[in-house]
């Protein structure tokens, strides 16, 4: 969701503020961004803990993935679509931490089979917050607004979401070459993301900018941590 093509008559950016205003929402929104990273990782870290990662692998394994993708995105829609549009700051927290929980339940199958590559996701981690970091230092430092990515970032998630269905019905893998460009996808979204945080949203939507942002960092993550799992197995 964007703020970028409509928004109410009274509606005043973050960008249009004064510099103290801009410098709090950012802090406010990288802070938050932060503590769902954390929190994910200590859900995660938790459901090992507990022993409960292999029956979980296993329930969503027996599922069909497009049921499990499915419901992944109807929660994420609501989440984003509450954290943006609440003005209750109880319920914008709600939604960030139902999506957070959502990812890491999604990502529990995938940590599982990572497990037995050695270190792939501390490395898968190490790239994708290089990655992340970098992109964001492109938008700070050249101050570009990188909406016109919104029709990319639309038809292009329409095209994966296809390629997966059919993966998922006719059994055929995407293989390496789609991780790759599912990377450069979440690339796109973190850039479309992070100047969205910078240009178009107002001072007190800090917990739905997190969200997007957190979004995106675990998409990258994702596909990273596939292409570490994909060349780890050719070794």
């Amino acid at each position: 969701m964007s703020y970028a093509e409509s928004r109410p008559l009274d509606f005043t950016p973050v960008w249009d503020q004064s510099v103290d205003a801009r410098a709090t929402f950012l802090v406010k929104t990288y802070a938050h961004l932060f503590g769902a990273i954390a929190a994910f990782v200590l859900l995660e870290v938790g459901i090992f803990s507990s022993g409960l990662a292999p029956r979980i692998a296993t329930a969503l394994g027996g599922v069909n993935w497009l049921f499990v993708l499915g419901a992944f995105m109807i929660v994420g829609w609501l989440a984003s679509s509450v954290s943006h549009s609440a003005r209750s700051l109880p319920a914008q927290y709600a939604a960030l931490a139902a999506f957070v929980a959502a990812e890491a339940i999604i990502f529990v199958p995938l940590l599982y089979a990572a497990q037995r590559f050695g270190n792939v996701i501390e490395s898968a981690a190490f790239v994708t917050l290089l990655g992340f970091t970098g992109l964001t230092a492109v938008v700070f430092l050249t101050r570009r607004d990188f909406s016109m990515l919104r029709g990319f970032l639309m038809f292009g998630g329409v095209i994966a979401i296809a390629l997966i269905a059919g993966g998922v019905l006719f059994g055929f893998q995407l293989g390496v070459f789609f991780s790759v460009a599912m990377i450069a996808f979440a690339g796109a979204a973190v850039l479309y993301d992070t100047s969205n945080v910078l240009h178009h949203y107002p001072h007190d939507r800090y917990v739905g900018a997190s969200l997007q942002l957190f979004a995106s960092v675990a998409l990258m993550f994702w596909y990273v941590l596939r292409v570490f799992m994909s060349s780890s197995s050719r070794n």
